[in-house]
């Protein structure tokens, strides 16, 4: 969708729904579902969902298991069906989609319209390896890389893409070009959370000069592992608008252009690139 020519863009509510997803599809689908209803609730226009918001499994190749090829599936029926009941802009966080290599899955951000039609697709590009004691990850294993940025317009502005890892390289963000909002589904560990999440997500916000909506997965999971959660919404000063720390829950705050207007234009930073 785009925008027709000089319509200007139109303030609205955005909203993070923070999980703590289990090995459990429908288990996941239900409770995104009653948070996106709240959030549509208090004025929401576009929500966002965490990383692996349908499944936390228990094992890596848990995810294989109930991967779905693009355009078919409970998990995308889910996403444009909701979209479409609460018409709002619905970003899926991320889910497992059918890969080329057998034993794989590509790790995908759906955005739907409130019609419910997917009008943008981003599969994850950086993938997390990690190592520091007993604690180990290495997405390779299991996930294959997407290779294109992705953003998709709105009538509040343009929104750019990414997941989790991805927020660590900021070349990713640049190639986007002008955005309005950046939306970051996210599993953060808590160890590599706590120490680089807010600082990064800010940085993201002021280097762009744009919000950041940022959607973690939260809590003690049923495999064991520890998600950092702290979903929060970010201007482009770098300011937090607002912040959930732990469990599931909801962020919501207002998309305003003149605020972005304001900070572009006493600190034009943008117009002050030359590569």
């Amino acid at each position: 969708m785009s925008l027709p020519p000089n319509e200007a863009k139109k303030n609205a509510r955005v909203a993070a729904v923070q999980m703590v997803s289990t090995p459990r599809v429908a288990e996941n689908l239900k409770v995104a579902g009653e948070l996106i209803a709240e959030a549509a609730a208090q004025g929401a226009e576009l929500v966002a969902l965490p990383e692996y918001f349908p499944i936390m499994g228990l094992r890596d190749a848990d995810k294989v298991a109930v991967r779905e090829a693009y355009g078919s599936g409970p998990i995308q029926d889910f996403l444009a069906e909701t979209a479409q009941k609460h018409g709002i802009w619905l970003v899926g966080g991320s889910m497992p989609l059918v890969a080329r290599e057998d034993g794989k899955v590509l790790n995908t951000c759906l955005a739907h319209d409130p019609n419910g039609a997917c009008v943008a697709r981003y599969d994850k590009i950086h993938l997390f390896g990690f190592q520091k004691g007993a604690e180990r990850y290495n997405e390779s294993a299991t996930i294959e890389p997407g290779s294109e940025p992705v953003a998709f317009d709105t009538p509040f502005g343009r929104v750019g893409l990414s997941i989790c890892y991805d927020l660590r390289f900021p070349e990713l963000f640049r190639a986007l070009g002008e955005v309005d909002l950046l939306v970051l589904p996210a599993a953060f560990t808590e160890m590599t959370g706590r120490a680089h999440w807010e600082i990064l997500l800010r940085a993201r916000a002021i280097e762009n000069q744009c919000y950041v909506l940022a959607i973690g997965q939260g809590g003690v999971h049923e495999n064991r592992r520890e998600t950092h959660g702290n979903s929060m919404l970010i201007d482009p000063w770098g300011d937090i608008v607002g912040r959930h720390p732990k469990g599931a829950g909801i962020v919501i705050g207002e998309l305003d252009h003149a605020r972005i207007a304001e900070i572009r234009t006493s600190l034009p930073a943008l117009a002050h690139r030359v590569l």
